[in-house]
């Protein structure tokens, strides 16, 4: 039944902001704007395939974490460069003040983190062929090609 997902929301400070954040900084495509509330929805894709709500949210903000599907190579060879580009901060799993991306390896999936402005954790993930190894934990993609 089950097929994926199609949008997740996420509470954000300042409306405009999140919106100039999720639009022009990481390229997603304005698709809604309420206007009698506080609300923006955003495509993810080119297909139209999953969506992100915003929800300004003015006190008691609670923030989130998701992943945005990526391709390993760009995770690999421009994810760092550019998000510094963006003025924003990578960071891996493992918070061990890395910047290099790392491999779960119990899916296996390569993944490296991000903030939003409000500190909504994001992060740029891609599953990798073969089989997980769920006992090497959390590793560099180095380690990971190696061990496998």
């Amino acid at each position: 039944m089950i097929k994926g997902l199609y949008e997740t929301h996420i509470q954000v400070s300042d409306l405009e902001r999140a919106i100039a954040f999720y639009t022009e900084i990481l390229g997603l495509e304005l698709a809604h704007r309420d206007e009698t509330r506080p609300i923006a929805f955003l495509w993810i894709g080119k297909n139209k395939e999953s969506m992100l709500g915003l929800w300004e949210q003015k006190e008691n903000l609670q923030t989130r974490h998701f992943a945005f599907t990526a391709d390993k190579e760009d995770i690999l060879n421009y994810s760092v460069g550019f998000l510094k580009s963006k003025n924003l901060k990578s960071y891996n799993f493992l918070k061990d003040g890395s910047e290099k991306p790392m491999v779960f390896a119990w899916m296996p999936a390569l993944a490296i983190y991000f903030n939003d402005p409000d500190g909504n954790q994001l992060e740029f993930i891609s599953i990798l062929e073969g089989e997980g190894r769920p006992e090497l934990g959390v590793v560099s993609y180095k380690d990971w090609v190696e061990k496998c």
